[in-house]
């Protein structure tokens, strides 16, 4: 009797521990990021396999002499394409 209470108890407790972690999920705020701008100055970006080789150009642009460069209060700027996704 005592092991059914105790199976009992323990599924109990595993459904209210996976609903807990399925409920923080659902309520988890979207993706706001800024997708990879589909231009032609970021294409050569997307061709590359290496995710680092091509993060090492976006400073030229990005970069505080830049034509666009990151705001002050940007998170870390060496990897790029682990926030700005391709689209």
């Amino acid at each position: 009797m005592k092991t059914v209470k105790n199976a009992r108890r323990a599924n109990i407790v595993f459904i209210v521990i996976c609903s807990a972690i399925l409920l923080v999920l659902f309520r988890a705020p979207r993706e706001t990021t800024p997708k990879l701008p589909n231009d032609s100055s970021h294409k050569s970006l997307l061709t590359l396999n290496d995710n680092k080789e091509a993060e090492r150009s976006c400073g030229d642009c990005h970069g505080p002499e830049g034509q666009s460069p990151l705001r002050s209060d940007h998170p870390p700027k060496f990897r790029c394409l682990l926030c700005h996704k391709a689209q």
